[in-house]
């Protein structure tokens, strides 16, 4: 039932066994009742849980100054302009947070955010289904705040293992756009896999009308002048390859307004995996990999309905991200044993049409083999002992 060349891969959230009113706000370390004092208010969930089953660790903030500061303007932000909703102002209209909330009912439940939809405390359901029969091949439970190219190479590496203990080769790899970074791209390439994952819309490839010279490593702006390479440096977990201009250079521009504004030089921050976005873009635009796409979408996204409809995997009923990939595993299992069943029937149904077949055309050839016999022996008259056997022959098989 597996054939193991292509795998596709997706991801989708799964309900917590918590609820978001029971959240509580996480606190500093140090001087821990001041603080509990200052924001107490906040603090006070709409649904105290019984029992805080969370770590001194889960309660304690560990999210950098600036990133606090970040949420705290957008809190402000929210409050004011969430959809012009009555009541945007009150202290318990909060933008709720991975960074400043956790939930004490089940710590390892995440909250999930996805446009259009309500934030919830969610689990992130990974799985792998195999375009031969639709088997799924690979299955775990990941924090919900967790993205899916921070995934994919620890479901690469436990897929890989697996299919090759079943002595099968694994060939190409499905996904859409959400498993995209360079980092993967290179890491598919260094496990002999291909890749056929559309770019992230993030990704550009380079500023408009600046042209690349490899040989040399800088950009060339429209007016001529260099764009050098300085430094890498870490971007949002991404390492990036940083170019500068002179300041002198861009000084008397005559677009220097619309090229940088206000600023005094040029920066260009690029990948450092280009070539290998280029590669997987040229796979993705061709024709097998628009074959692909239809292929992964066909595959791997209706296995989700069935899980979430029919499997029991609308909801985790356990606490513990443990727990909860034990429920994804026992779901898939009843998934994949409902295709089997499906393929033993089928295959013992033609297994017996061909049979039928195969006898219906023995029975024809040996009719003809007992006529031919009979027509020999009434002309040549030979012994009567091959005729006795012939219309033996001719009575079993009637």
């Amino acid at each position: 039932m597996v054939a193991g060349h292509t795998q596709a891969m997706d991801s989708a959230p799964i309900k917590a066994n918590a609820s978001m009113d029971s959240l509580e706000l996480k606190v500093l370390e140090q001087e821990l009742e001041t603080h509990l004092q200052k924001v107490r208010y906040q603090s006070r969930p709409d649904r105290k849980a019984k029992v805080n089953k969370a770590s001194k660790t889960q309660q304690s903030i560990t999210a950098s100054d600036q990133q606090l500061q970040e949420l705290k303007s957008r809190n402000l932000n929210w409050q004011k302009n969430q959809d012009q909703r009555p009541g945007a102002s009150n202290k318990g209209a909060k933008y709720t947070s991975n960074k400043t909330h956790y939930s004490p009912t089940d710590p390892d439940s995440r909250i999930s955010v996805k446009p259009g939809k309500a934030r919830k405390l969610n689990y992130h359901s990974n799985i792998s289904v195999d375009t031969a029969n639709h088997v799924i091949t690979d299955v775990k439970a990941y924090h919900a705040d967790r993205k899916d190219s921070q995934i994919l190479q620890d479901a690469t590496k436990r897929l890989k293992q697996r299919l090759r203990s079943q002595g099968l080769l694994w060939r190409n790899m499905l996904a859409d756009a959400g498993y995209s970074s360079g980092e993967n791209y290179a890491f598919l390439e260094k496990e002999n896999l291909i890749s056929y994952i559309p770019k992230h819309g993030t990704y550009k490839g380079g500023p408009e009308g600046f042209t690349f010279c490899k040989e040399e490593n800088y950009w060339l702006c429209p007016q001529g002048k260099k764009v050098t390479f300085r430094k890498q440096k870490m971007v949002k977990n991404s390492l990036q390859n940083l170019y500068l201009t002179r300041r002198s250079d861009c000084k008397e521009c005559p677009i220097k307004q619309k090229c940088i504004g206000k600023g005094f030089e040029k920066k260009i921050g690029i990948t450092v995996y280009v070539d290998e976005y280029e590669r997987n873009n040229k796979r993705v635009s061709s024709k097998l990999g628009r074959y692909m796409k239809g292929k992964r979408q066909s595959t791997v996204e209706p296995v989700f309905g069935t899980l979430t409809q029919f499997m029991g995997l609308r909801k985790i009923n356990t606490i513990g991200i443990q727990q909860a990939s034990k429920v994804m595993h026992m779901s898939a299992c009843a998934y994949n044993l409902k295709k089997l069943m499906k393929f033993i029937t089928k295959n013992t149904e033609t297994m017996v049409l061909e049979a039928i077949n195969h006898f219906s055309v023995f029975r024809s050839i040996l009719r003809l083999e007992i006529l031919l016999v009979r027509h020999s022996f009434f002309r040549k008259r030979e012994s009567t002992e091959l005729n006795v056997v012939a219309l033996k022959s001719l009575e079993i098989i009637q």
